[in-house]
């Protein structure tokens, strides 16, 4: 039953996320929203507890949500063919670009650490 009201929470989350990002015209897609709700959301401990159990049962069956993706790779051959060379350009290029700002960020926030500029994260426990 937990599983159930987390997924329930997800797809709110993510409704909302939709009414907010239409009626106020963001620049955003609306699940991406949504996504931003849910964090604020998880703050509460019974949200966080039904999410938890759905996410879960997500993740133990994420292999099965690759097969629609599999599928549509395998449907448009002719495409991936035609722009195979430009899709692994494109992706290996956004990914260096997201790792080199990572390591930018990473070295930024490691070194104003070092100077006390920035508190290390209180332990949870």
């Amino acid at each position: 039953m937990d599983g159930l009201k987390g997924f329930a929470w997800i797809l709110l989350a993510q409704s909302l996320g939709e009414i907010v990002s239409r009626a106020l015209k963001l620049p955003l897609p609306g699940p991406v929203v949504g996504l931003i709700l849910m964090l604020f959301a998880l703050q509460i401990p019974l949200v966080r507890r039904h999410v938890s159990v759905a996410a879960d049962v997500l993740l133990a069956h994420l292999s099965l949500l690759f097969v629609p993706i599999g599928v549509g790779v395998l449907s448009h051959l002719d495409l991936i063919s035609q722009y195979g060379f430009r899709i692994l350009l494109a992706l290996a290029v956004s990914t260096w670009i997201g790792l080199a700002v990572t390591a930018v960020i990473f070295r930024s926030v490691n070194a104003r650490r070092a100077k006390g500029a920035v508190e290390p994260p209180a332990n949870p426990s």
